[in-house]
């Protein structure tokens, strides 16, 4: 490929273009040989089944130190920790607002109280949706009751009241995007992004379906045709658009899905390219149909009209946003905005299901993040020197805070040596995943292993 770069500076300007555009196709196909050849090496010799058992092994073990701690002897001696889920936002935030109390919950060693009566998407509350986040202790009295003012602080306080992360202080080191310091060597070995992973196992406790949900999801699977391989792609619209996040057109989505099928024919069996697709967009369904005719698009417009700010705030509305989140998890590959909480909490479900999917995904925006996480470290393994004023030196050890991924082979950051914010290299650095030491639950442990 050097060789045939450097020959491109004796083509003349007419068959520039034309040159160009083959030597990206053969660089495309390059990639795919190479990423084919990963993924079958990632297999050979049981690699793929030890990743199955260890993935299912370290899930059970989570969930059944989560179960524990949510299920105490004395519910009316348990310490408790009680979080409101009204918070003024979406599903998705909300639901990952949930998150955040149950992580600092499982942290402190309290049962986690989840207040949501008169939630504004469903009156009766998250229990009538999903199953309740304890069987046995859903009462929140105590002997002593507190707002959050500490671990430390809160220590001979029975029931803490835990406010919005937003105001949060002070602030407890369980906050993503850190790991168990018990857990960290094993996660990664296994995972691509443990931070990820960790968070996905308290949405996977969080949203086991009531029956009738888990029934409405057979249903619909079955109605829409949904089936494998597909590719999600998800486009927010409405209330993002001019304020968190830039106006994407269909073209830009449709571009890393016909690269990524061009992937996956390699890899398996490729009937019929068929995309999964969640909007609030109802107009852009019968768009992508008419600019994509070999592709079948499966969408439920009904979804996409509840989904319109007029409607959001509905059970129906959630029915549709909770349907859209589930197959998107499902897809192969994710096409979307890491902006929007929708598409950041069908990543995370999707985490669930494979031993490692921290690589299914395209974002055409930002990375992954989790709203009120400590900072986001990388430390540099190469040198840089900048060729141009935008770009920032590396050394070795440096830590930089990153702030995003220009998704052209350069992160923007600050080093926090020099203090100097700039571009880099994304090569040129590794993810700095910082480990806690969180409670280990021993008691949980040995039930586990009877």
């Amino acid at each position: 490929m050097r060789s045939e770069i450097k020959k491109l500076a004796h083509v003349e300007s007419g068959d520039l273009q034309k040159r160009a555009d083959t030597l990206l196709q053969d660089l495309g196909d390059q990639q795919r040989s190479i990423m084919t050849d990963l993924h079958h090496l990632s297999l050979a010799d049981g690699a793929g089944d030890w990743r199955e058992k260890e993935a299912k092994d370290l899930s059970d073990l989570v969930q059944n130190r989560i179960t524990y701690l949510q299920n105490p002897a004395d519910c009316s001696k348990a310490r408790k920790l009680v979080c409101n889920i009204n918070k003024g936002c979406g599903y998705g935030c909300q639901l990952h607002h949930v998150v955040y109390c149950f992580m600092i919950a499982y942290g402190t060693q309290r049962t986690l109280i989840l207040e949501s009566h008169n939630w504004r998407y469903s009156s009766g509350g998250w229990e009538t949706v999903f199953k309740p986040v304890s069987d046995s202790c859903t009462d929140r009295s105590g002997a002593s009751t507190g707002h959050w003012s500490g671990e430390a602080n809160d220590r001979d306080v029975q029931v803490v009241e835990l406010p919005i992360v937003d105001s949060l202080h002070p602030r407890p080191p369980y906050l993503p995007l850190a790991i168990p310091e018990d857990l960290a060597d094993r996660l990664h070995r296994l995972h691509g992004d443990p931070s990820v992973w960790w968070v996905s196992q308290f949405v996977k406790y969080l949203i086991r379906p009531q029956a009738w949900l888990d029934k409405e999801i057979r249903d619909t699977t079955a109605k829409l045709g949904f089936k494998h391989p597909i590719i999600g792609v998800h486009v927010r619209r409405t209330d993002k658009v001019g304020t968190e996040a830039a106006f994407h057109p269909i073209e830009e989505y449709m571009q890393h899905v016909e690269d990524h099928y061009q992937m996956l024919g390699r890899r398996m069996h490729v009937d019929k390219k068929r995309v999964y697709l969640a909007t609030d967009d109802p107009s852009l369904l019968q768009e992508a149909k008419t600019k994509y005719p070999d592709y079948e698009f499966i969408s439920d417009n009904s979804i996409s009209w509840s989904a319109g700010l007029h409607n959001r705030y509905t059970e129906n509305s959630l029915r549709g946003v909770i349907l859209d989140i589930h197959f998107l998890s499902q897809t192969n590959f994710l096409v979307c905005t890491f902006s929007s909480q929708v598409c950041r909490v069908a990543y995370e479900i999707m985490q669930t299901l494979h031993p490692d999917a921290s690589a299914n995904f395209h974002s055409l925006d930002d990375i992954y993040y989790f709203g009120g996480q400590n900072a986001h470290n990388q430390i540099a393994i190469y040198t840089h020197e900048p060729r141009g004023g935008d770009e920032i030196p590396l050394e070795p050890g440096d830590v930089i805070g990153v702030a995003g991924n220009h998704w052209d082979g350069y992160s923007k950051g600050i080093n926090r040596k020099t203090g100097r914010t700039g571009l880099y290299p994304s090569y040129k650095v590794k993810e700095k995943i910082e480990t806690v030491k969180y409670p280990t639950y021993p008691e949980a442990d040995k039930l586990l292993n009877q």
